[in-house]
């Protein structure tokens, strides 16, 4: 059974240094866990990495059992168990059955190579993964009205063949849990992923934390847990939405004039910088207790977006931000994860290479 989880991390640039290249290595494929994210100079290598230096790399087709293996970094016999096993499933390492032992060898007899290996199931496999998924997203042309402004973030993903459909379970379910979108240690009956996921890939707009937390019926925290992970993989971006500026400063202005008055809303409350035109009629409406959402809307139409925004910052309002399926159709969202799987594994096969290079 496949399993992977690989984490982008900033390429080891110039170093040739054996040490450092396997460990980012390790680190990407995340077949450690550590304390910090990554390995530093001053840290001691790990266990896989000993394994790594004193036999898998040394002689890759050679053929070891788990007691050699085990010998050259210190391992019992569970705990080497458990690491080929993650192994075999990251498709790093093969194995076979001879006699009492299984014996493993470096698939392709170099890393290189079994970095090529490992990423042409990668990309088949996520390929087929993402297809389930891309069969709930609905299309929508109006999701991908306003522009993203999010940063990217760094890519994580797990990626697993699919399996056995568990009993009481659908597909769905199975297609979220392998994801990961359930996080790592998830309780049977929680199906918080499915629902956040189903959520989004039926909405035409962006929908907020709160928002979704109230749908869900869920704390913002678990909500905002799973829309971390969506996040890391990529099919979903956190968006800027426009349309409930009016709405916000509409509050921001009812609020502060009651509070500190007009002459705060000229000065410090911003509207100053604006158009006197427009001051004057915001002003005036507030004073007259006149001013609905509509209006404030109408009125800051031709006001651009940078200026609006900056409004509702002085008036202590913060720009309302909300999540998307990261296209219009699932072939798009596809598109988005595979290409940023592309990069990634451009970056494992780069070191891959130097680790070779350098043993040589």
């Amino acid at each position: 059974m496949f399993r992977l989880k690989l984490i982008e991390q900033p390429m080891p640039t110039g170093s040739k240094d054996t040490d450092t290249l396997l460990e980012w290595l390790i680190d990407s494929l995340s077949l450690v866990r550590r304390k910090s994210e990554t390995w530093g100079l001053n840290d001691e290598p790990s266990a896989l990495h000993r394994m790594f230096r004193g036999a898998l790399l040394a002689e890759p087709l050679r053929g070891w059992n788990t007691k050699e293996l085990g010998d050259s970094c210190g391992l019992s016999q569970t705990a080497m168990h458990n690491q080929m096993q993650r192994l075999r499933e990251s498709g790093l390492v093969a194995s076979e059955l001879k006699g009492r032992w299984h014996i493993h060898v470096l698939r392709g007899g170099s890393m290189n190579s079994a970095i090529d290996l490992l990423a042409v199931q990668a990309r088949k496999i996520l390929q087929i993964r993402l297809a389930e998924l891309s069969d709930l997203i609905i299309e929508s042309d109006e999701r991908m009205i306003t522009p993203s402004e999010d940063e990217e973030k760094k890519f994580k993903i797990k990626i697993t063949e699919p399996r056995a459909t568990v009993q009481g379970k659908d597909r769905i379910d199975s297609l979220i849990d392998d994801l990961g979108l359930n996080g790592e240690r998830v309780k049977s009956e929680d199906d918080l992923g499915k629902r956040v996921t189903l959520e989004l890939a039926k909405s035409h707009r962006a929908i907020t934390l709160l928002v979704l937390a109230e749908r869900l019926n869920e704390t913002r925290s678990r909500v905002q847990r799973v829309l971390e992970r969506m996040l890391e993989m990529n099919i979903i971006e956190r968006v800027a939405m426009p349309e409930r500026i009016a709405q916000d400063v509409y509050l921001g202005l009812m609020r502060q004039f009651d509070a500190r008055g007009e002459e705060w809303l000229m000065t410090k409350g911003g509207l100053g910088r604006l158009n006197d035109d427009i001051s004057k009629k915001i002003i005036s409406g507030v004073k007259k207790k006149s001013l609905n959402i509509e209006k404030i809307e109408s009125i800051l139409e031709d006001v651009n977006i940078d200026k609006q925004k900056l409004l509702l910052n002085t008036l202590g309002g913060r720009m309302p931000y909300g999540f998307r399926f990261a296209g219009k159709n699932g072939e798009e969202v596809s598109e988005r994860v595979l290409n940023r799987l592309d990069r990634t594994i451009r970056r494992l096969k780069t070191v891959a290479s130097r680790v070779d290079e350098s043993l040589n």
